[in-house]
C-alpha cells in the first residue's frame, strides 16, 4: 500500500501562485508515475500533470501547460505542483495519485491507471 498526503490548497486572487505538495509513504518503491489531477464541483475528475517517477518525464494538460509546473523529490519521496498564473476555472479539488501499473506509461492521462489517491486538497481562484 502507498499512502499520499496533499498540502499546500487555499484561497488565491486570479493571476496569483499556490505549490502543492504530495507527500508519499509506505510501499512507494512500486512507484511507476505520479501525477495530479482536479475535479471542480459537477465536473468529472480530469487529468492535470504526470511524472514518470524514474526518469521524471513530465506531461500536461493543454489547459495548465506554460502555467503548471510538476516536480518530484526523490529523496523525499514527494510530488509537487507549482501553480502560476491561476485563473477561476482552476477551481478544484486537487488529487495526488501513484500508479505502481506498467501500463500508466501509455495512459498516463487516465485516472483509472492509478491504484493509489489522496484525499484530496482544495484549491479556490477568485476572480
Amino acid at each position: 500500500q502507498v499512502q499520499l498526503v496533499e498540502s499546500g490548497g487555499g484561497l488565491v486572487q486570479a493571476g496569483g501562485s499556490l505549490r502543492l505538495s504530495c507527500a508519499a509513504s509506505g510501499r512507494t518503491f512500486s512507484t511507476v508515475a505520479r501525477a495530479w489531477f482536479r475535479q471542480a464541483p459537477g465536473k468529472e475528475r480530469e487529468f492535470v500533470a504526470a511524472v514518470r517517477w524514474s526518469g521524471g518525464s513530465t506531461y500536461y494538460a493543454d489547459s495548465v501547460k506554460g502555467r503548471f509546473t510538476i516536480s518530484r523529490d526523490v529523496v523525499r519521496n514527494t510530488l509537487y505542483l507549482q501553480m502560476n498564473s491561476l485563473k477561476p476555472e482552476d477551481t478544484a479539488v486537487y488529487y495526488c495519485a501513484a500508479s505502481s501499473l506498467i501500463r500508466v506509461l501509455t495512459s498516463t492521462t487516465e485516472p483509472g491507471e492509478y491504484d493509489y489517491w489522496g484525499q484530496g486538497t482544495q484549491v479556490t481562484v477568485s476572480s
